[in-house]
């Protein structure tokens, strides 16, 4: 999906910051942050939807809580380009695959998969994504993830 430019004001912008932390922040709350009715606040964030700009609100569920507790990223080689809108159908439907990227550099494909345990990884690995025809994998297990944080909303993007 192409997302639109978009001219940000100092509201939408205030806006994003609040929201980037805590998608689930009070419209009336920032309403009240900003100084603007809570109707200007959900006639922005509507916008903002509508233009691309927000592309969504999700609970994020920590993997080790509901068993899985091997991260993986790995690294996929095509044998040819044009397998790749094939391969990219064939992960979306491994469930435990939850990213995939077109990439640059040595990979042609970058995906972020979680499993149970390295047995289980393996598996997935051997029986679903190497059974995909590719020319090889690379795999990379994340020990902890350090941090993670939401997209910094800077001064310096465009304003009308």
């Amino acid at each position: 999906m192409r997302v639109r430019r978009h001219n940000f004001d100092t509201l939408d912008i205030n806006i994003l910051r609040m929201l980037a932390p805590n998608a689930r922040k009070p419209y009336l709350e920032i309403a009240r942050e900003c100084g603007v009715s809570g109707a200007a606040i959900h006639q922005r964030i509507q916008r903002l939807y509508g233009n691309g700009v927000i592309t969504g609100a999700e609970s994020l569920i920590a993997p080790e809580s509901i068993g899985y507790d091997t991260c993986a990223y790995v690294g996929i080689f095509l044998r040819e380009p044009g397998q790749f809108d094939t391969v990219v159908e064939a992960l979306r439907n491994i469930p435990e695959v939850v990213e995939c990227h077109y990439t640059t550099g040595q990979y042609d494909i970058l995906i972020k998969l979680f499993a149970r345990n390295n047995d289980h990884l393996l598996s997935i690995l051997q029986d679903q994504i190497q059974a995909l025809g590719l020319a090889r994998t690379e795999t990379l297990i994340s020990f902890k993830e350090v941090f993670k944080r939401p997209m910094a909303i800077p001064d310096s993007i465009r304003r009308k």
